[in-house]
């Protein structure tokens, strides 16, 4: 039987990565997006020429609405979800805490945290065995910055991530009987453009040096690490956490 994998944010970077691999993997891919449909179209046609399943799906995953229809949608167009990768997030421009607008923490916490809530609720009422689902595995996007709390760059940043890893540990008990595993990375210096919404495109070059590997990650290995936590290699972990990082 085909699996079905929601990734929020997967027009991109890590969630691309996980788009592509899931569907090697034999997973039908719901690829979500909020602005730029090209980029998740192109997403969508590399997996379907390489004989998979995908469809793009646009939705603002911090709207409550818009989470309904993107799983109404996709429960349509594909079938019941078994796994759900909680992706999507943002950076702003580089500042202290001082320097810091209320609107920008507003922005940063709902990409980061209401997306997440709100995309677990509705994965939970869908493969939850309590609402007759068949299960499935959460997997939720977090970053080491939730350890190092990102000093004189993104310390609002860090603070939704440590969020996720909070929600992680609570969820994961939450729903441990109800067929559904939740657990998170925790990705480092990964060579993305999330960098340059944050001002400095080459940023992992500047700080690859204060990596114990002396480099930085790809996202590939995101996400190798991502559709592992969401096999069945790893059914008896949940709450726990995976940290790509290179020894950050």
């Amino acid at each position: 039987m085909k699996k079905n994998i929601l990734i929020t944010g997967a027009s991109r970077g890590i969630g691309a990565a996980t788009a592509l691999l899931a569907a090697k993997e034999g997973y039908q891919v719901g690829v979500n997006y909020l602005n730029n449909h090209e980029a998740a179209q192109k997403v969508v046609t590399t997996i379907q020429n390489l004989g998979g399943t995908a469809i793009a799906i646009k939705a603002d995953v911090s709207v409550r609405e818009q989470v309904a229809h993107l799983f109404d949608e996709f429960d349509k167009r594909l079938g019941p979800i078994h796994a759900l990768v909680n992706n999507a997030g943002i950076l702003e421009t580089q500042k202290n805490v001082v320097d810091m607008e209320v609107e920008r923490l507003v922005r940063v916490i709902n990409i980061n945290i209401l997306s997440c809530f709100l995309c677990s609720q509705e994965a939970i009422r869908k493969m939850s065995t309590r609402y007759g689902g068949e299960g499935g595995a959460i997997v939720n996007v977090s970053s080491v910055a939730a350890r190092t709390g990102s000093p004189n760059e993104y310390v609002d940043y860090a603070v939704a991530k440590g969020a996720i890893d909070t929600f992680t540990v609570g969820l994961a008990k939450e729903v441990a009987t109800e067929g559904i595993r939740v657990n998170a990375v925790r990705p480092g210096f990964i060579y993305t453009d999330i960098h340059a919404s944050g001002g400095e495109p080459g940023r992992v070059d500047r700080i690859k040096g204060n990596v114990p590997m002396k480099r930085g990650g790809q996202p590939e290995e995101v996400a190798k690490a991502i559709l592992w936590l969401l096999s069945d290699a790893a059914s008896y972990s949940t709450g726990t956490f995976i940290d790509v990082a290179g020894g950050r």
